[in-house]
């Protein structure tokens, strides 16, 4: 048996832009049933907010995510998780870098060299999701 642990973001009324703008950054396909899809409307107005979506790259990304619905408790929180994207291409990881930094997004930590790997940095999307970018370097010792 083998498992995939696989990032699962919730989101309210925003899903569907985040998983559109993940794909516009890392590519892939992008997949999507809403509360409508599902025949699982609660609030009309949230039909087609998204139930279930994914983007799942041939290179290896995958994350998840979907709208919480106005009747369950939502909070997104301070900082309550990162999603790492480690590589060891530094062109390819700078380009995901240009991707999720643009309008709209917060640099954390600018991407650069840091003292534990040759290319890291720290952005928060215009989702309020928080990505980490590194180049995975040998532990030291």
């Amino acid at each position: 048996m083998s498992v995939t642990t696989v990032t699962h973001v919730n989101l309210r009324g925003t899903a569907r832009a985040a998983l559109e703008h993940y794909r516009s950054v890392f590519g892939g396909e992008l997949a999507i049933a809403t509360y409508a899809d599902a025949h699982a409307v609660g609030d009309p107005a949230e039909a087609d907010h998204v139930m279930w979506g994914q983007v799942v790259s041939p290179a290896g990304f995958h994350v998840m995510a979907f709208d919480v619905p106005s009747d369950r408790p939502y909070d997104a929180g301070t900082a309550s998780y990162f999603v790492s994207v480690r590589g060891d291409d530094a062109a390819e990881l700078t380009r995901y870098w240009e991707g999720l930094a643009g309008e709209g997004a917060t640099v954390v930590v600018p991407l650069g060299p840091s003292g534990w790997s040759p290319l890291y940095g720290m952005v928060t999307d215009p989702y309020g999701v928080t990505w980490v970018l590194d180049i995975a370097a040998a532990p030291a010792g």
